[in-house]
C-alpha cells in the first residue's frame, strides 16, 4: 500500500503538480535519535545577468565610495603623540556600535548570529594556513588539518559515506562548494551536460561560464522545486551526452528542497545510468537541517550521488563565511595535482585556504551535536510558522515550504524598510530566513513594523498590494484578485 502511494505522488508531480507531504508529516517534529550511525572504517552558457535587466530594473544598493573610511599616512609625529590610535580606535568603537544595530534587525539572510567564539580569541595571532590537501600535510606547519579532517569526518558520518571512501575539505563558502561539485562532475564527464532548476544560486550559473559548460535550465514548480517533468523534457534530446545536474536542498529564495530521489528517477526512466550521471546536491543551508526534520527525505551517499556541499556561516554560525565540501574518494584523483614545494597534493578551487575556519566548526560541533543542531531546528520551523500565520492573518500573501525555515512574502512598498530589515528581495516578493537568532520578539517587532507601514502604503486606496500569485501560488496570494 505505501509503494502505491509513493508511486501516486511521483507520478502527479511528474505531470506538474505541486505534491503536499503526507498528512501525518510534522515539520517539527522531533526524531527520536537524531544521532547518525557510526560509519565503519574499511555548451550554451546562459547570460542569467543579461536575462534579469532585460525582464525588470533591479534596486541595487548604495554606493559604498560615499561612505568608504579612507586611509591616510601618519603624520611624523605620531608615533609620539599616539593620535592615530585615539582616531582609529573611535572608528572601530562606532563601527562595533552599528554592528550591534544591524544585527538587531536582521532578517533577509540565513546567518546564524547566535555565536560565541570568545575561547577562542587566543588564535588570532597566527597565520594558520590549510593550503594544499587536508588529508596530507604540506611543508606550512601552521596549519590546523587536524580540526579539518575531524570536522569532514563528522559530515561525511552524517551523510552516510565512511572515512575511506570520501574525499573534502573545508571551503571559504558556500559558492566554492558549488564551484567544487560542478568542477568535478565536469572532470569525470567532460562532455556532460549541466542541468539545473531556474532557482538555483547564482554560483551554478557562474560554474557554467567559468567551466564553459554547456547549461540547460530547468522550470520549476511554485513552490521552487524543480520541475522533474520539465527536465525530462530537457534530457530526452541530450541522451547521447552525460548528465551533471545541480539539485538545490533549499532554493536560495524560497526554501524549496528538489526532490532528489524523483531526480534520480527521472534520470533512470530517461534512459541514463547511474554511471552516465554525476548529482551535486547544493545544500548551503538546509542541508544542515533536513537530517533532522522527521520523515524529510534524506541526503545520503548510499544514493547514485557525487557530492554535497554546506556553508559553515549559515545554520553553523561561524563569524566568517565557510563551507564544506564531500565528494566521493574515487572522483577526486580526476582533478587532483602535486605540487612540489608544498609537499602536498592540489584538489581544490584555492590555493590558501582559512586554517581558523575548521577551528570554529570544530568548536560549534563538539559544543552542539547531532542534538543541538536538532533543537535549533525545531526551534527555527516553530518561529517560521509563527511568523507565516501572523503575515495571513494580517492579509498579507506568505508561503512557507513545509521542509524550510523561510518564509517569503509580499516585497514591502518602501526600500529603506527593506534595507532597515535586510531583507532579500527578487521581484514581487520578499523572504525572512528564520535562524537560531531569530526570537519570537524579534519577528513581533518586524511584523508591528510592517503592519503599520502597509496602513500608509495603501491608505489612498490607489495603490494595492502585489500581486504574487505567479512566485508562490494563488492559494498563497492575498491579493484582491485571490483573497
Amino acid at each position: 500500500m505505501v509503494g502505491s502511494i509513493e508511486v501516486d505522488v511521483m507520478s502527479d508531480k511528474l505531470n506538474g503538480k505541486v505534491v503536499p507531504l503526507p498528512e501525518e508529516f510534522d515539520p517539527i517534529a522531533m526524531i527520536s535519535d537524531p544521532l547518525p550511525p557510526q560509519v565503519v572504517e574499511n555548451g550554451g552558457i546562459v547570460d542569467d545577468e543579461a536575462e534579469d535587466k532585460q525582464n525588470r530594473e533591479i534596486v541595487l544598493g548604495k554606493n559604498v565610495h560615499t561612505m568608504c573610511l579612507a586611509v591616510t599616512e601618519p603624520d611624523a609625529d605620531d608615533e609620539v603623540t599616539g593620535e592615530r590610535e585615539a582616531y582609529m580606535a573611535s572608528v572601530l568603537a562606532r563601527y562595533r556600535r552599528s554592528l550591534i544595530e544591524r544585527t538587531k534587525h536582521h532578517l533577509g539572510y540565513p546567518y546564524n548570529l547566535d555565536f560565541d567564539y570568545g575561547a577562542l580569541a587566543q588564535l588570532q595571532h597566527f597565520s594558520i594556513n590549510n593550503l594544499g590537501d587536508p588529508f596530507i600535510e604540506s611543508n606550512y606547519g601552521v596549519h590546523s588539518r587536524q580540526f579539518e579532517v575531524g570536522v569532514l569526518d563528522w559530515f561525511a558520518r552524517l551523510w552516510e559515506l565512511e572515512k575511506n571512501e570520501y574525499w573534502g575539505y573545508i571551503t571559504n563558502c558556500g559558492t566554492e562548494g558549488n564551484l567544487h561539485g560542478i568542477l568535478v562532475g565536469r572532470e569525470v564527464f567532460p562532455d556532460g551536460i549541466l542541468y539545473a532548476s531556474r532557482e538555483s544560486h547564482y554560483s551554478v550559473f557562474k560554474a557554467a561560464r567559468m567551466y564553459r559548460m554547456e547549461c540547460i535550465k530547468v522550470e520549476t514548480l511554485a513552490s521552487g522545486e524543480i520541475d522533474c517533468t520539465d527536465f525530462k523534457a530537457k534530457l530526452l534530446p541530450n541522451k547521447d551526452k552525460p548528465s551533471i545536474v545541480n539539485v538545490n536542498i533549499g532554493t536560495t529564495v524560497k526554501g524549496a528542497v528538489d526532490d532528489l530521489d524523483l531526480v534520480i528517477k527521472t534520470l533512470e526512466d530517461t534512459g541514463f545510468t547511474h554511471d552516465r550521471f554525476y548529482i551535486h546536491c547544493d545544500g548551503a543551508l538546509f542541508g544542515l537541517m533536513i537530517p533532522f526534520v522527521k520523515r524529510a527525505p534524506k541526503v545520503t551517499f548510499k544514493k547514485p550521488i557525487g557530492s554535497v556541499s554546506v556553508s559553515g556561516h549559515k545554520f553553523v554560525g561561524c563569524p566568517m563565511p565557510c563551507g564544506v565540501q564531500i565528494t566521493r574518494l574515487e572522483h577526486i584523483n580526476a582533478l587532483s595535482r602535486n605540487v612540489e614545494y608544498l609537499a602536498s597534493r592540489d584538489a581544490t578551487i584555492m590555493g590558501s585556504r582559512n586554517g581558523h575556519a575548521p577551528i570554529f566548526l570544530w568548536y560549534t560541533l563538539n559544543r552542539k551535536g547531532y542534538r543541538g543542531f536538532q533543537k535549533e531546528v525545531q526551534k527555527c520551523l516553530r518561529n517560521a510558522h509563527y511568523l507565516k500565520d501572523r503575515l495571513r492573518s494580517a492579509g498579507i500573501g506568505a508561503m512557507l515550504n513545509e521542509l524550510s525555515s523561510t518564509v517569503v512574502f509580499e516585497r514591502p512598498q518602501d526600500e529603506e524598510f527593506v534595507r532597515r530589515w535586510q531583507l532579500a528581495c527578487q521581484g514581487s516578493i520578499a523572504h525572512v530566513v528564520v535562524m537560531p537568532n531569530i526570537t519570537v520578539e524579534k519577528l513581533d517587532d518586524f511584523l508591528n513594523e510592517l503592519i503599520g507601514k502597509r496602513s500608509t502604503w495603501f491608505q489612498d486606496g490607489k495603490s494595492q498590494p502585489p500581486c504574487i500569485a505567479a512566485d508562490v501560488g494563488k492559494e498563497n496570494c492575498a491579493c484582491v484578485m485571490h483573497k
